[in-house]
């Protein structure tokens, strides 16, 4: 496969990531499709530390730091001032799980109501990891936090983000991994290309939060996307559905699990696994349904990783 991926770079050399940190890694590969006329809004979130301490920054591009719950309604505001300068502008609302499905998810709503004319990324590592691995909404079932340590009675799946955008009837909203450089970068530049309110939900690995050796990041990953515990799929004006890879051959979702030490409570209990297992097929199946829906002419479902669109 032949990767269409900028030797540019909007981010400086160094940074205050962990080591195999999915954050770091999607936010340059995000500047690579964006470019360098762009600003990012950054909410609390790992980002406004590994940013970097005032008065510098770590990326090329202006960076506007905000309040936990106001990172749309900042960007949306920001690219306003753009229009009225007649800036063609990128502006970008990039937030951690914490401050896109709890704490920051009445701004992007409204946002998303309005259709502002802004991409909103949320880089999602599953817990609040910049305060100490507290559980937020983004937290998938049978996971340790510091605030679950015992994983009983069984909490709340993990909230559908996807599904709320896509209810907002936005005009593009997709799921994407830096651990698929190319598919990532495709939606992203389509992102660009659009106006309106866009949605990326990126999935980044967080190597001390989900209790995982750093050399591994890339590995994991994939093995989400492998097992489809995370698909990856585009969704165009709420109701047209694509699925962006196929995998070959799936991997069983206890591989992905296994490498990482916060799923340890589900390998104490099997019947509970074997719960999420199914509800991981059942939410598999539901994609595909949406996408035969949106694509009824074609003769069968692409078969292998390289059928990413």
């Amino acid at each position: 496969m032949k990767w269409d991926i900028p030797l540019g770079e909007e981010i400086h050399p160094g940074n205050l990531g962990c080591q195999g940190c999915g954050g770091a890694l999607a936010m340059r590969l995000a500047l690579k499709a964006l470019g360098p006329d762009t600003v990012a809004v950054i909410p609390a979130c790992c980002w406004s530390i590994i940013d970097g301490a005032f008065p510098v920054h770590a990326l090329k591009v202006p960076v506007f730091h905000t309040a936990f719950e106001t990172a749309a309604v900042a960007a949306s505001g920001i690219k306003a001032a753009k229009d009225v300068q007649g800036k063609a502008t990128t502006v970008i609302a990039w937030a951690g799980d914490g401050g896109t499905f709890d704490i920051g998810i009445q701004a992007l709503s409204g946002a998303a109501e309005r259709n502002e004319d802004i991409i909103y990324a949320c880089y999602d590592n599953e817990a609040y990891m910049n305060t100490g691995i507290q559980r937020s909404s983004s937290t998938p079932s049978g996971t340790w936090t510091t605030t679950t340590p015992d994983e009983r009675p069984e909490s709340r799946p993990k909230k559908n983000i996807m599904e709320i955008m896509a209810a907002h009837r936005i005009p593009y909203a997709a799921t994407c991994t830096p651990a698929y450089p190319d598919d990532m970068l495709r939606k992203f530049r389509k992102a660009k290309s659009i106006k309106g309110t866009r949605f990326l939900h990126i999935l980044s690995v967080c190597p001390p939060g989900w209790k995982m050796p750093s050399d591994r990041a890339i590995e994991v990953m994939r093995l989400a996307v492998q097992s489809r515990v995370f698909p990856l799929y585009e969704v165009e004006d709420g109701l047209a559905y694509t699925m962006s890879l196929w995998p070959t051959e799936p991997v069983p979702p206890e591989d992905y699990f296994r490498v990482q030490g916060r799923f340890r409570p589900l390998f104490e209990d099997p019947a509970r696994l074997e719960r999420i297992k199914a509800f991981v097929d059942q939410q598999w199946e539901i994609l595909v349904r949406r996408h035969r829906r949106t694509h009824p002419d074609e003769a069968g479902i692409p078969a292998g990783e390289a059928a990413a669109r």
